[in-house]
Formats: C-alpha cells, sequence, structure tokens
C-alpha cells in the first residue's frame, strides 16, 4: 500500500468539523485509515500546527487536554506511519500538563527520547522540568 502524506487542513477538517463538504471528506480519509484501507503520515510540522490553530484564542480556543486527546486518537491508528510518534505523544502530554508552548514540549520530548538533559535557551518555560538544566548562553 502506498504511503500518503496528510496535511493540517485535512486534520483540522477532521478534527472541528466546521466546513461540512470538507469534514465529511477528511473524516471518509481517517475512516479508511482506520478500516486499514490507507496507509498515511505527516510530519512534525503539521501536528505543532494542528496544536496551534486548535490552541489558538481568536479561532478554536480547545482545552490542552482537548487537545492531546483528539491527536491522540490520531497518531494511535495503525495505519498512521509517523516516525518517533513516542515523542510526540509525549510532547502533547508535557503540553497538556505544564502549560508550557507546544514547541517547548516538543523539545522536552525529544530531549527525554535522546538521553539529553541541557538545554541552551533563554527560556525559563525549561526551568520547570526538573530533569532538565537551562544554560544560557553568555558573550565572551
Amino acid at each position: 500500500m502506498e504511503l500518503t502524506f496528510v496535511d493540517t487542513n485535512v486534520i483540522l477538517r477532521l478534527l472541528t468539523k466546521d466546513h461540512p463538504q470538507q469534514s465529511a471528506a477528511a473524516e471518509e480519509v481517517f475512516q479508511q485509515v482506520a478500516n486499514g484501507n490507507l496507509l498515511i503520515t505527516t510530519s512534525e510540522t503539521v501536528i505543532a500546527e494542528v496544536v496551534y490553530v486548535l490552541s489558538s484564542r481568536g479561532l478554536y480556543d480547545l482545552p490542552r487536554s482537548d487537545i492531546r486527546r483528539k491527536i491522540s486518537n490520531i497518531l494511535r491508528l495503525q495505519c498512521m506511519i509517523v516516525p518517533q510518534k513516542q515523542t510526540y505523544e509525549r510532547a502533547l502530554e508535557v503540553y497538556a500538563s505544564t502549560g508550557v508552548d507546544f514547541e517547548d514540549a516538543l523539545s522536552v520530548a525529544h530531549m527525554e527520547a535522546q538521553g539529553i538533559t541541557t538545554i541552551l535557551s533563554f527560556d525559563r518555560d525549561f526551568d520547570r522540568f526538573p530533569s532538565i538544566k537551562r544554560e544560557e548562553p553568555r558573550a565572551r
């Protein structure tokens, strides 16, 4: 079966159901995936964009726990082939439970997966994680 890439807008139409025709088409795509008739993938950028749009106060303003649940349900589909799927799941968990933005949560998840404990950053949000040592770059 050929692998097909899924863009942000298809996932958003599935999750928001805010465009009758496109949402129905997106539901059909994911029903095919759930039935094992379509093999799909996406990227870290697409997942981050979905989180950003769903959390946007001007658009959907969904609670972090709802965002985590909705995206995790998609990631768990057997025919959704995404490299580092566990890292994305962990990032969604960090995002939902800590209040840091998704990009920072993704960095934490990547660090944990790779056994990295030090980050160079000016962002103090990383100080919330006892397993991470944040160092600020300094000019000489």
